[in-house]
């Protein structure tokens, strides 16, 4: 590979740091062709970036960006990596898995997962990666959550029996004849209506 590939390569993998805000390092070092062609279709049809760079290249990407942010992930970029870029922070971790029951093997492996500044680190990480919740699952929650108690009011108004709205409306008309007794019966009913 020449300086200038290098470099080629270093400016795409900062351009990818710089728009994703949550990547996954994986090690594919035991996976076949045929296998990283399939992680490959896996990864593509749920929106995820899949980059496969040398570990120096990815390094020095990532050092030339910010590198007292990144150092926690320098120590996971040993043997063959592969990157794995989303919005989504999950979406890479369910992929993973899903992809190695499929296959029923250990591989790929989790090196680390930078999920908004915060590192996962190990295989071992990636069950917790998986139950990960999105920021829409978080915000369908919420809302779930403050609709809520309206539901249940509206509900409770809305089974109301029949029989309790007419005595509240019978006891205005009843409680105006009893202050003024010389008023007519006619005249209570307009009131009420």
């Amino acid at each position: 590979m020449t300086k200038e590939q290098k470099n080629e390569v270093i400016e795409v993998l900062k351009g990818k740091f710089s728009q994703y805000s949550n990547f996954y390092i994986t090690d594919t070092e035991s996976l076949s062709v045929d296998q990283v062609s399939k992680l490959r279709r896996a990864c593509f049809n749920k929106n995820v970036e899949m980059k496969v760079a040398k570990n120096t290249l990815i390094r020095k990407a990532l050092e030339s960006l910010d590198a007292e942010k990144y150092a926690g992930v320098y120590d996971s970029l040993h043997k063959v990596t592969a990157l794995m870029f989303s919005e989504n922070p999950k979406e890479p971790a369910v992929i993973l898995s899903s992809f190695r029951s499929e296959a029923k093997k250990e591989k790929p492996e989790l090196k680390l997962a930078f999920i908004n500044g915060d590192l996962y680190t190990g295989d071992n990480q990636l069950a917790a990666l998986v139950k990960i919740k999105t920021k829409n699952e978080l915000i369908g929650e919420v809302i779930g959550l403050l609709l809520s108690p309206i539901q249940r009011v509206i509900g409770a108004l809305q089974n109301r029996p029949e029989g309790e709205a007419a005595p509240v409306a019978s006891e205005a008309p009843a409680t105006e004849s009893a202050a003024a007794p010389e008023a007519p019966a006619a005249d209570a009913t307009p009131a009420a209506e």
